[in-house]
């Protein structure tokens, strides 16, 4: 399908500088730029791009001023990056969508599956699960005894949802996540660890999407609750009795131990690890690879382990790498001073 500038510009209430009848059918990014694309420019580090870029639409925000003549038409809005997601989802949505129920699947005879859903090859619905109107369920994905997914999910290939969770609308599983394993609970004993069995559930509130790879355990009793909005990337660890809070996001292997409760609108970069049976406040930033052994406040911008106010830790890595040599300059210090005592000492 194409779209022409004036009709991407009423779409998302952008200004349009150059010509309104601009088409454009596919996306690109700008240093990509090619004739029918559009692209958009938020980064200024990416500015030299746009005087050279060959795509026919750019998107730019309003304060943008260019130094040089652009071949591509302008579209001025208030934040480029929010209007190219609204384009992206509108895209996405015009796609057709999979439906039926392939004879390869099983499903049964006690599951309710609702209208309009897709069921692939090989995917599993078991005893008394429910699947909800308009969701997808691709091959080989798996909703276990008791399970339910609402309306309009999309479960990839290989997702496995245990007994008896919970997944609210709107919520998109990728490839290989696990909802619902049991938390990691074991007891002691002098011949090894015993299984402390696992008993709660796992829910997913809605508009919930979950990386490939990721883990949220069940709780041990009652549940693991991940609420409305959350987007958690690949590979990340939610373990048992957690309770994230809405709208929180976290980048790739974060981890977070057991019984802890994250608060809302938090964003955590990669790698962050976060002890058990701690509590994190409302909007808090944690820095890539960060260690948080104790509660947090609401409002932290934290990075480093023990982590650190960002302004001081970025100091002390400043100071961190002089540290060799500091300990030359001591060494030679202590050299000059012992010397002056012995002078004086005669």
């Amino acid at each position: 399908m194409e779209f022409s500038a004036k009709q991407i510009a009423a779409y998302i209430q952008g200004e349009i500088v150059g010509d309104e009848n601009a088409t454009v059918h596919t996306f690109a990014k700008i240093e990509e730029g090619i004739p029918g694309a559009i692209s958009f420019l938020s980064n200024p580090k990416y500015t030299p791009y746009i005087y050279e870029s060959k795509a026919s639409i750019i998107l730019v925000n309003k304060d943008f001023v260019p130094e040089h003549d652009i071949k591509a038409t302008l579209i001025k809005v208030d934040n480029a990056y929010e209007s190219l997601a609204k384009l992206l989802t509108l895209y996405e949505q015009s796609k057709p969508k999979l439906t039926g129920i392939d004879s390869l699947a099983y499903i049964a005879p006690t599951a309710k599956v609702g209208q309009n859903v897709y069921i692939g090859p090989f995917a599993y619905i078991g005893d008394y699960a429910e699947i909800g109107d308009n969701t997808a369920v691709h091959p080989h994905a798996t909703v276990s005894a008791g399970a339910k997914v609402g309306s309009d999910c999309i479960l990839y290939s290989n997702v496995t949802v245990y007994h008896d969770c919970r997944i609210g609308n709107r919520c998109i599983l990728h490839a290989g996540c696990v909802i619902g394993a049991d938390g990691f609970g074991f007891a002691p004993t002098p011949e090894g660890y015993e299984k402390i069995p696992q008993i709660g559930i796992t829910i997913l509130e809605d508009d919930v999407e979950i990386g490939a790879n990721t883990c949220v355990d069940r709780a041990t009793m009652g549940a693991t609750i991940v609420h409305r909005g959350v987007k958690l990337d690949n590979l990340v660890q939610i373990a048992h009795n957690d309770e994230i809070g809405s709208h929180t996001v976290m980048a790739a292997q974060v981890g977070i131990a057991g019984s802890t409760k994250v608060g809302e609108w938090c964003m955590f970069g990669g790698q962050v690890g976060i002890a058990g049976h701690i509590h994190i406040g409302n909007k808090v930033d944690l820095g890539a690879q960060s260690g948080v052994p104790g509660s947090l406040k609401d409002g932290s911008r934290l990075i480093g382990t023990p982590p650190m106010e960002l302004k001081p830790y970025f100091k002390a890595q400043a100071v961190f790498r002089k540290l060799p040599d500091m300990y030359f300059e001591l060494n030679a210090l202590r050299k000059e001073l012992n010397e002056l005592k012995q002078q004086l000492n005669k």
